[in-house]
């Protein structure tokens, strides 16, 4: 069980001179963040904290895909089967997402398409002034292009939130990779 010291907790985005998600879209549909605490010896290498915390599904996540699948393939949109398929992997990838920036504390993911486009960050923040722990802050912005994507937010945002907040419940408990 996490400690309370490793709780996942909602955050505020991350600032500007954190993150450049936080102005990634000049308006955003939805935009959240959450953070857990990271043990001293975990590593502070973003993209392998988010191979690491992408590989931590929840056991729900993937029935729960196959519905959102199903449900959109008849709009066009984008599956877990298409992004996951040869064609995509011509450009680097965290799992499903493409990666668009990785700087020394952050990595940006996402994808575009024709409904909506999404960036997530995955930050290492250092710890407070007084020698507080770092925390792996993951922030979501979306931007809707139609009423399809606007529609299609509303009804995944609660799952969203969910799955975010899964995943990083269950890297806690199998424990963050090491430094090297």
């Amino acid at each position: 069980m996490p400690t309370s010291s490793s709780s996942v907790s909602p955050v505020a985005l991350p600032s500007a001179s954190e993150s450049p998600v936080s102005g990634f879209y000049k308006t955003t549909d939805l935009a959240d963040a959450f953070a857990v605490a990271l043990p001293d010896n975990a590593t502070g290498d973003p993209e392998s904290l988010a191979r690491f915390l992408f590989a931590q599904q929840p056991a729900w996540v993937p029935p729960l895909m196959s519905v959102r699948d199903a449900m959109v393939a008849g709009f066009g949109l984008k599956t877990a089967k298409h992004l996951a398929s040869p064609a995509a992997a011509t450009v680097p990838r965290v799992g499903l997402f493409r990666i668009y920036e990785t700087r020394s504390h952050e990595i940006i993911l996402g994808e575009d398409d024709k409904h909506l486009d999404f960036r997530v960050s995955v930050l290492v923040a250092p710890g407070a002034a007084g020698g507080g722990a770092r925390r792996l802050v993951v922030s979501t912005v979306v931007q809707c292009h139609n009423l399809l994507g606007r529609s299609y937010l509303r009804l995944i945002a609660p799952f969203h939130r969910q799955v975010v907040q899964g995943h990083l419940r269950r890297a806690v408990l199998a424990g963050w990779p090491k430094q090297a």
